[in-house]
Formats: structure tokens, sequence, C-alpha cells
């Protein structure tokens, strides 16, 4: 429910593509700190592809590159933060931040928790699995997802849409399957680590537009980076 969602959130709101350009500029500056040449920095190379794909204009790729590579006088230096709590009806819900002034995020957080309930680190990450997740599609019609998986390293996989296949990997060999995955005749599309819920909650139409409305407000944020909820579907 979690992809769906923020897709679904990101289409709707009326400054979504603002919102999102922010956001892959700072995963792409993050990724540069390794390194700006995106053919040497797995990392990077996805964090560009992302948004390419998202039509993220091509100077403003650039200058994230250089912002994050310390290529410039204008170099930011973002600090991640991970919040945990329950969104309303007890839905368990992870937030990732990308923050250049944490002193800032955190009252920001607390106060867009106020209609639910923010806890402690652990309170709900342990209902959750930290995976990582590759989409990919054959490059030819010999390619076989079951195969690539065992040879590439990946723990799981599962279809996707439009053909593709999700790999899933151990959180620590996402880089690895990543860069082998092409050996075995799949073309990656994205790769990320992603929070999974292993208990999803179910809800009815009106608790769930309460439970949306909640999250669109989190990730509305300017330092938030990632929503994970809970949520069955």
């Amino acid at each position: 429910m979690g992809a769906q969602w923020k897709a679904k959130v990101r289409e709707t709101a009326g400054n979504a593509k603002g919102r999102l350009f922010t956001k892959l500029a700072r995963e792409i500056m993050v990724a540069a700190r390794a390194g700006a040449d995106p053919k040497m920095n797995s990392k990077l190379y996805m964090a560009v592809e992302q948004a390419k794909k998202s039509s993220m204009p091509k100077d403003s790729i650039e200058r994230s590159i250089k912002k994050g590579a310390g290529l410039d006088t204008e170099g930011v230096h973002y600090t991640k933060l991970t919040y945990e709590g329950f969104a309303p009806h007890r839905v368990p819900v992870i937030v990732e931040c990308l923050t250049d002034n944490p002193n800032r995020t955190a009252p920001n957080i607390r106060l867009l928790f106020r209609d639910g309930h923010l806890g402690t680190e652990g309170s709900v990450s342990w209902d959750f699995d930290h995976l990582g997740v590759i989409e990919a599609t054959p490059e030819s019609p010999t390619a076989d997802p079951e195969v690539a998986a065992i040879e590439a390293g990946a723990r799981d996989l599962e279809p996707g849409e439009n053909g593709a296949t999700v790999f899933l990997t151990e959180h620590s060999d996402l880089d690895a399957v990543t860069k082998a995955l092409p050996a075995h005749g799949f073309k990656v599309l994205s790769s990320e680590l992603r929070y999974r819920p292993k208990n999803p909650v179910t809800l009815n139409d009106t608790q769930l537009a309460e439970v949306e409305a909640f999250l669109e407000a989190i990730d509305a944020d300017d330092d938030v980076q990632n929503v994970y909820p809970g949520l069955a579907g």
C-alpha cells in the first residue's frame, strides 16, 4: 500500500512536481557524496535514473550532483532522520527525513503526529521488514526471473507491473544484486531500500480516508523523504 499511496499523493497534490523534484534532488545529493560519476557510483546512477523518469530537468540533476559531491560553493549536508509512530486507528508508520536542520525537523514531525502518536526508536520498526526492492524487466524472452534471483543473490521475487519483476533482497545486499541482475538478462528500472509491513492493517473507507489525510500532511513536509504506512492493499 505504501508505494501506491505515495504515487497517488504525488499525482493528485497540486504542487506535487515541485515537492517530488526537491526529494529527488536530495537523493542525488546524498548519493553523490560517494562520488560524482554515476558510472562508478551505483546509488547515484539509480537516483539519476529515477530523476530522469520523473522528467527532472538535466541542469537540476547536474547541479544536485555538484552540490552533493562538494564541487561547488553551495554544497549542502543532509542528515538522515527516521521517526516511528502511529497514524489514526493504530496504523504503524515509519517516516524518513533528509534535512539540513534537524532542529527544525524534530518539532515539525511532532506537530504532524498530533492526530496520531509519535513513538520512540523501535516502537514500530519491529513490525516492518527493511528490504532492498529492485524493479527490473527482462531484456530477452529467455531471461528467467527465478534463475536470475538465485544467481544474483536475491532472497525472493514477485510479479511487478507491465511485465516487470520485483526482486527482494536483504538490505545489505541491495547494491550487489542490483549490479548482478543485468548479467542475467534484466534491466534495472529502480533500486531502493524500503520498509514493508509484516502485519498490515485493514481499514474501512472512512478510516482509510482519515489515515490518508494524516499521511498526506506528513508527506507534504519539506524535510520528509519517504513515508511507509502499515496499510493493507
